[in-house]
């Protein structure tokens, strides 16, 4: 089982990628439906996220 990587930090910013998580506001919605195998998959791509947030750099756009 994969955990959620939500941290309770719930704010999404102008592309709608949560500032908390790096996950897209459409990748939670769907969260509990994934397998984990797509949920290994989400998070990864959240953490080139809040890396890419961290360091100004434009981050990959998520999937709507």
């Amino acid at each position: 089982m994969v955990e959620s990587p939500c941290n309770k930090i719930c704010t999404l910013d102008a592309n709608h990628i949560c500032v908390g998580c790096g996950r897209s506001r459409a990748e939670i919605g769907a969260w509990s439906q994934l397998s984990d195998a797509d949920k290994t998959r989400v998070v990864e791509e959240a953490k080139k996220r809040l890396k890419a947030l961290a360091t100004g750099k434009k981050a990959e756009q998520a999937p709507a």
